[in-house]
């Protein structure tokens, strides 16, 4: 056992003149050189648990958020073919199986879902037919790409050439043609065509999606994505959000797959670099939604935007190698872990980690999903030979009440490697001044055969808070250690409290908290 009593403190951009002209200077944003894969991997691992700590086995959703939820999955099947740690293909099974049915508007969304995953709202079809594919990708089940087909095919039936020459309806009654739908057919229709053998359907269907997304109008003359059409037909002018730009980029990497075609990666590029253009979508080299300014407010639908687009540009950097793009890459996930997390490793909406009283950064699993995508990206795409993370429970209110109070923390370690069997990692446990916290000194774990799976150890550390501990939070950290230079840490606060002060509501309101007497 060990004790401790230590107080803790320049992008060119791809000239297309169908297009227009680009702004002239897409320059990419300062960042970060590539930190090491290992941190890159772990980091990751510890913002995918923490995500699915919020997955609800009942419902197998994630609650409140039809759509959110889709994209949210999704974003954990990145992480697993990232990764090779498939321990969560069996919620991806378990939403596929339980939610594929008919649900009456309010049970799962608040509108009627009519089965296999479809809805009046196409775009919501679209997400969950992307998060399909992701799936089959990583189990090669026949079923998932089944019902990608099935979505799509429903989707089709919302092309509509007799109203702005073309382009999917956003909704089943047919008032708006937008860039997320119509940027989501382009990918899914290329994705398709790119997983079933001897297909020309689907491939049409894309091409004849990417000439009309061309000209419709949505691409304005910096090359991005206004959000929709007029009902004359004219680009709306609306807000440029971050999803749309990657759309775009995912669309015409897809198209490029499936045709060869080179001028379909420089298109890509275009979009890529158009969004990175000064005064574009960056912010002091920082992926910025326009809701993510101080004084704007976000809501549920913006807080997942921009992990959309990192998806997509991950896409891009894998494809073409360009450092230009990973080093674009690795600033966020750089900035979203030093800046942008909680005690607790929640990942917020401001990825510069901005807040104040009158306009607080936001932490939910909604945040939480975009955030892992940049760190998904951030990881090496042949994945690591090794990885170490930690992780410290949430630790209850402690109340004083004039003795030490004796707590049990569990600390959860876990390790991947594709070398050693067996991985001794060291631990050191540090609190604040006059506290007591115990734990080993050193566990080893056996890494499994399985790369990418990680090993996990539970290990108890021991805390004893001072009776005389003032009021507030209190930081607990335990550090990691493993060979080859391995380090993790891993924190959270102990909440010291002698009163409690809340709001009872009304007496309209349900009860929620009883006293001993009941």
């Amino acid at each position: 056992m060990t004790m401790s009593r230590r107080t803790l403190i320049a992008l060119s951009a791809a000239t297309l003149p169908a297009l227009g002209a680009a702004s002239a200077a897409h320059a990419a944003p300062p960042g970060a050189p590539h930190g090491g894969g290992e941190q890159a991997l772990a980091r990751a691992r510890v913002a995918a648990d923490v995500l699915m700590g919020d997955y609800d086995e009942n419902k197998a959703w994630f609650p409140s958020s039809w759509w959110n939820s889709a994209v949210a999955l999704q974003t954990i099947g990145d992480y697993m073919l990232r990764s090779g740690d498939l321990r969560y293909v069996g919620q991806l099974d378990h939403t596929f199986e339980r939610n594929k049915g008919p649900f009456p508007a309010g049970e799962l969304s608040g509108d009627e879902l009519y089965g296999n995953f479809t809805s009046r709202a196409i775009d919501d079809s679209g997400w969950w037919a992307l998060t399909w594919i992701t799936t089959y990708d990583l189990t090669e089940d026949q079923k998932y790409l089944d019902m990608a087909v099935t979505i799509g095919e429903f989707m089709n039936d919302f092309w509509d050439p007799s109203t702005c020459g073309g382009g999917i309806w956003w909704n089943e009654e047919r008032t708006y043609k937008n860039a997320v739908t119509n940027g989501q057919w382009i990918r899914l229709t290329a994705e398709l065509h790119n997983r079933i053998p001897g297909d020309t359907v689907w491939l049409e269907r894309s091409q004849i999606a990417w000439d009309w997304y061309l000209a419709s109008g949505m691409i304005n003359e910096d090359g991005l994505l206004n959000d929709g059409l007029t009902d004359a037909c004219e680009n709306n002018g609306d807000h440029v959000y971050t999803y749309n730009q990657g759309l775009a980029i995912g669309g015409a990497l897809e198209l490029w797959r499936a045709t060869g075609d080179p001028q379909m990666l420089e298109q890509a590029r275009y979009f890529a670099d158009s969004a990175l253009a000064e005064g574009a979508l960056f912010a002091d080299g920082i992926l910025t939604e326009w809701t993510d300014v101080l004084g704007e407010t976000t809501n549920d639908n913006h807080k997942q935007f921009k992990g959309i687009f990192l998806r997509y540009l991950m896409d891009l950097a894998d494809t073409t190698g360009d450092d230009r793009y990973r080093d674009v890459v690795a600033s966020q996930a750089a900035t979203i872990w030093e800046q942008d997390r909680t005690i607790a490793d929640r990942l917020g909406v401001r990825w510069a980690g901005a807040s104040t009283e009158a306009s607080p950064n936001v932490f939910d699993w909604r945040t939480q999903a975009s955030a892992l995508s940049a760190l998904i990206a951030d990881v090496p795409i042949g994945g690591v030979v090794r990885s170490l993370s930690a992780s410290l429970a949430p630790v209850p209110v402690v109340m004083p009440d004039g003795e030490p109070r004796q707590l049990e923390v569990e600390l959860q370690v876990a390790v991947t490697s594709r070398r050693a069997r067996h991985v001794p990692v060291h631990l050191t446990a540090e609190g604040p001044d006059g506290w007591v916290v115990q734990t080993e000194r050193k566990v080893q774990l056996d890494a499994p055969e399985q790369h990418g799976r990680p090993v996990t150890a539970v290990v108890p550390v021991q805390v004893a808070v001072p009776p005389d501990t003032a009021d507030g939070n209190h930081l607990l950290a335990v550090s990691a250690r493993a060979p080859g230079g391995l380090e993790f840490v891993a924190r959270t606060a102990v909440v010291v409290a002698r009163t409690i002060d809340f709001d009872a509501g009304t007496s309209e309101d349900a009860p929620w908290l009883f006293d001993a007497g009941g």
